[in-house]
Order: structure tokens, then C-alpha cells, then sequence
């Protein structure tokens, strides 16, 4: 397990600190640990939430549950 700090991630996605915090508080962003005071995460989990973002245009809904087109 690869844990990253707050500022690991947010170097990795662009995101803030404080909007890395939203996420948290809203269920949106990647999983995380809560170890006393410290929040860590895991890269493998960071990588799965980035990998949820992906698009294939601006302005199409998000379609990744969807099956690949054969």
C-alpha cells in the first residue's frame, strides 16, 4: 500500500486542499484514510477515482458504466 498526504494528491489531480476536503465531506472524491488526525490515501485508490473521471467529450454525461462499443 502506497499511502499519499492531502497535498500529494492534490499535486496529482489539480485539485485542492480545500476542494479535496469538500469531496471528502460530500462522498465524491477518491476513498481515503482517517488515521487520527492525518486523512491518507491510497495511490491505487486515487488512481481508480481518476480513471472514473474519464470523458469522451465536455459535454456528454459521464458514460463509463456503459459497455464498450464492439
Amino acid at each position: 500500500m502506497n499511502l499519499l498526504s492531502i497535498d500529494d494528491v492534490s499535486a496529482l489531480t489539480g485539485l485542492s486542499p480545500s476542494t479535496l476536503a469538500k469531496k471528502r465531506m460530500a462522498g465524491t472524491g477518491p476513498a481515503f484514510f482517517k488515521l487520527g488526525r492525518a486523512i491518507k490515501y491510497d495511490r491505487a485508490d486515487v488512481d481508480a477515482w481518476i480513471l472514473t473521471r474519464r470523458r469522451t467529450s465536455t459535454w456528454a454525461a459521464n458514460d463509463n458504466t456503459k459497455p464498450a462499443a464492439a
